[in-house]
């Protein structure tokens, strides 16, 4: 009997790992936005919060990149110092490695300012969902604050609710590669005007049977470009965040299928130091996919500008 009820209650308390997880990484639902507003046109414009993580990081982009460059370019210094000497690195390395190789000298400077843009609001919203920020806010409502979490009048239980890594939501990730389809365009229509951009799409010269083929495949790969975009970046982010969750729920589960705490502080010693490690190897991801997405986004304009078949 006390095994059934054991099989009984696990098989509960790990039907409530899934959506748990889910919890924690998806965007906060409609029921439960940080600012509700009304409803236009069939379309609930109340702030999420993944909407409210994006104001965030558009203001800490402003406030540690575009007002300090602002303020370098109108003071009469023209040798950067401090925190600009990173950001000229940054810079320069996004410009001459990335952007230059693949769109030319000729419009390098025209296309690097969107990809610097790519890159440092993608690597803040990426590092930002490394931060536990509302975490430990609930954790001083819950134990300094003694508000229980049941209160769903409480401001910040309200903020619980879903992921602070915006860049796992795919809806932002798929704004983000719209940008760059429509850069793609416009690239391939001022290099070479914008019909003559269409037709360079396939290859000239070839026997007219192959075009019926051909045409429909590169139309495919147009939008297969920002779908790949999407869903590398959204798919990495949300990724580990599920893994460390899922590691360090290991812990409650044998805790409760053994009905032991001790077989869940032993489960502690070898999910938590995977877990330290998977958070270290994010730390590297979010560098790698914010670098990932430009790079790319640099090469795609590229091969609009510079045609090769």
């Amino acid at each position: 009997m006390s095994v059934v009820q054991s099989a009984n209650s696990s098989a509960t308390l790990m039907s409530q790992v899934g959506p748990n997880i889910i919890h924690h990484v998806s965007n906060s639902n409609i029921e439960h936005p940080i600012l509700h507003l009304p409803i236009i046109a069939g379309i609930d414009f109340s702030v999420t919060k993944h909407v409210f993580m994006l104001w965030l990081v558009a203001f800490i982009v402003s406030v540690s990149i575009i007002i300090p460059i602002r303020f370098f370019i109108k003071s009469n210094n023209r040798i950067p110092t401090g925190w600009m000497n990173a950001i000229e690195a940054i810079v320069k390395f996004i410009r001459d490695s990335i952007v230059k190789p693949n769109v030319g000298e000729k419009w390098v400077m025209l296309w690097t300012p969107l990809v610097l843009t790519f890159f440092f609001f993608i690597l803040f919203s990426n590092a930002i969902g490394m931060i536990p920020i509302f975490d430990v806010l609930g954790l001083i409502n819950r134990f300094i604050l003694d508000v229980p979490y049941s209160d769903s009048h409480n401001f910040i239980n309200g903020l619980l609710h879903g992921g602070v890594t915006a860049t796992g939501n795919f809806n932002v990730t798929a704004g983000l590669a719209t940008v760059t389809f429509f850069a793609i365009i416009i690239a391939g229509s001022k290099a070479h005007g914008f019909i003559q951009h269409w037709k360079n799409l396939v290859p000239h010269g070839l026997a007219w049977p192959v075009y019926i083929i051909l045409i429909p495949i590169e139309i495919m790969g147009l939008f297969v470009k920002p779908f790949a975009l999407t869903m590398r970046l959204a798919a990495n982010m949300t990724g580990g965040h599920i893994a460390l969750l899922a590691l360090l729920s290991l812990m409650a589960i044998f805790g409760e299928m053994f009905h032991s705490a001790a077989v869940g502080i032993g489960v502690a010693f070898v999910s938590v130091p995977m877990a330290a490690a998977i958070a270290g190897l994010e730390i590297i991801v979010v560098l790698v996919q914010a670098y990932v997405f430009t790079l790319l986004t640099s090469v795609f304009i590229g091969m609009a500008i510079h045609v090769h078949h």
